[in-house]
């Protein structure tokens, strides 16, 4: 059973969320909270994922990040929200969000995004991958030692695709995909997919 913490200051988006996610078989909505100081009190019935808006009143959704991993560290945030800017993206991405959704996602897309967190992966909507890789302004320091086969994983991941798909594509297996991926996260200075892309994003090693 996945446990859920849903963070929205829009009552009607909230109980909406609430209610779809509810309707899921293998999905528990532990606490539902209007603003960040009160989920910073309901995480600590220790969610496997917390969906959070950025826009909240009091302490914003970035801020809060880092605060709802001190209470609950095995939490995995899932950002869902309507903005989109480079500095929101990017700043989610650091303090911590396993994945950045946007409003207007369907509801099959949030479940998706929900489970692929839950198990530990990341989960970037198409849309915030673009606004990633468009916020590329000059290569920087920091990942001129990425070997070329760790940059086409990288762009790979950047494109969204699961490690099977990136095995497939490159004609090396799993394995060899999971050893590329933790080499690069290690040398970028990430802890998961999410942050590396932005990161990579950042230091302009996603131009094709």
């Amino acid at each position: 059973m996945i446990k859920l913490l849903v963070i929205d200051d829009h009552p009607i988006v909230r109980q909406g969320l609430t209610s779809s996610l509810d309707d899921e078989p293998d999905f528990e909505v532990v606490g539902a909270a209007g603003s960040a100081e009160e989920a910073l009190l309901l995480a600590a019935r220790r969610p496997d994922v917390i969906l959070l808006d950025l826009e909240l009143p009091g302490l914003g959704g970035v801020e809060a990040i880092p605060r709802l991993a001190e209470v609950s560290p095995g939490s995995a945030v899932l950002v869902f929200t309507a903005y989109q800017t480079d500095e929101r993206v990017l700043g989610a991405i650091r303090a911590g969000a396993k994945g950045y959704l946007l409003k207007g996602a369907t509801t099959a897309e949030i479940v998706a995004a929900v489970r692929t967190v839950a198990a530990g992966g990341s989960a970037l909507e198409p849309r915030v991958a673009a606004r990633l890789i468009a916020a590329v302004r000059s290569p920087r320091e920091g990942g001129s030692q990425l070997t070329a086969r760790e940059r086409d994983v990288l762009r790979l991941i950047a494109d969204g695709l699961p490690g099977k798909q990136i095995a497939r594509a490159l004609g090396i297996s799993e394995r060899t995909v999971k050893f590329h991926t933790a080499s690069l996260l290690r040398k970028l200075g990430a802890d998961n997919r999410a942050q590396a892309v932005a990161l990579a994003a950042e230091r302009g090693l996603l131009t094709r």
